[in-house]
């Protein structure tokens, strides 16, 4: 393991708990991939688990939320899928924020270890959901909560209030390079 100098640097500090805030962002695959690897491990480890999708149809069913459904793991979509084809978008707007909702009455519960809000950063790129509300609740949250924030354009606000910030950037892509589009079990 080394750090971006090269050299392992062990750490020195005591151990600290606490639930994070963690977001994945940036133009390359795997954000949500990466949030669901960790929701997989806690619930591996029985800790209390659920998942918001911003963004996505209202009971939508690829292949992460069908594996969800057979593992009993809370999941939630609400939306109506791509934003730039809503035939209403003050709908598409109002189901987001009635997903924020929902989540923060999930946050605030106390049942939770942790909590994934994908395509969350959507919403708060097009000012649907004021970032400055968000930044604020989600320094409330319970101690050990962790939230997994996922989706590209994440605000800068987010990314100064997050303990952990990954970009996820785009190297090559088969659609682009070879018009391989999305396929089942590898991309939904």
């Amino acid at each position: 393991m080394t750090s971006d100098t090269g050299t392992h640097r062990p750490v020195r500090k005591p151990r600290v708990k606490k639930g994070l805030i963690v977001v994945n962002t940036g133009e390359g695959k795997g954000k949500t991939t990466a949030a669901l690897g960790v929701l997989f491990r806690a619930w591996g480890r029985n800790m209390r688990v659920e998942v918001f999708q911003f963004i996505k149809h209202t009971g939508s069913q690829f292949g992460e939320s069908r594996a969800a459904a057979k593992l009993n793991i809370p999941w939630s979509a609400l939306g109506d899928g791509f934003t730039w084809l809503s035939k209403d978008m003050d709908a598409t707007e109002e189901l987001a924020r009635r997903q924020w909702e929902n989540c923060q009455r999930a946050i605030m519960s106390g049942n939770h270890d942790v909590i994934v809000l994908d395509e969350f950063t959507y919403p708060l790129h097009y000012g649907w959901i004021p970032v400055h509300d968000v930044i604020e609740f989600l320094k409330q949250k319970p101690e050990m909560l962790h939230v997994i924030i996922t989706g590209r354009y994440a605000p800068e606000e987010l990314i100064e209030l997050a303990d952990l910030v990954t970009e996820m950037k785009l190297i090559k892509h088969p659609y682009r390079e070879q018009g391989i589009r999305a396929q089942p079990g590898l991309e939904f």
